[in-house]
């Protein structure tokens, strides 16, 4: 197993919201054992209001403001010794600060996702706020892939089969 996830046992999914962060984590969660984090679910339920809800009636600033805090709630669990697959907000990796935090709190893994494919999988799931206006999206996607490109480990994702994904992330051998 990789010295990182040894010491502290995370590995964090981030990329372009429709990448299928919360898929591959969850496939992945199951493959090891590990408990799955969705950090927007888990936000919401802590919120007790949809992400959609807290953009429009706090803004975008509060909302990274309550996803940082929730970050560190995951890694507090981390360092305590308790495993966790996490997939992150599409945002949560680029916000300053996020990225450190993730970075020296185990693995982070881009699900680097062709954005046709995205376009197409945000389409279907109307209730993104930051997917309703085509070309601010297009516009976020090119601003954060850089942002993404930090991560530990890029995962190409080039079918909708989660599968695919995790085959690749095996193969990292970060695992074993």
């Amino acid at each position: 197993m990789n010295l990182k996830l040894k010491r502290t046992p995370g590995i964090y999914l981030a990329g372009f919201m429709g990448s299928g962060k919360g898929t591959v984590g969850q496939a992945l969660a199951r493959e090891l054992g590990w408990p799955f984090v969705d950090l927007d679910a888990m936000i919401e339920r802590q919120q007790g209001t949809a992400i959609a809800a807290i953009f429009e009636k706090q803004g975008e600033r509060a909302f990274r403001e309550i996803e940082t805090e929730a970050i560190r709630c995951c890694i507090r669990d981390v360092e305590a010794g308790h495993p966790r697959v996490v997939a992150l907000g599409g945002g949560a990796f680029v916000e300053p600060g996020n990225f450190e935090l993730l970075e020296n709190n185990g693995v982070t893994l881009w699900l680097d996702c062709p954005f046709e494919m995205v376009r197409r999988r945000a389409a279907a799931t109307p209730e993104r706020p930051l997917a309703r206006d085509p070309q601010r999206f297009e516009q976020l996607y090119n601003q954060r892939t850089a942002g993404y490109a930090r991560a530990d480990f890029r995962i190409p994702i080039e079918s909708d089969d989660p599968a695919d994904a995790l085959r690749t992330i095996r193969a990292l051998k970060i695992l074993s």
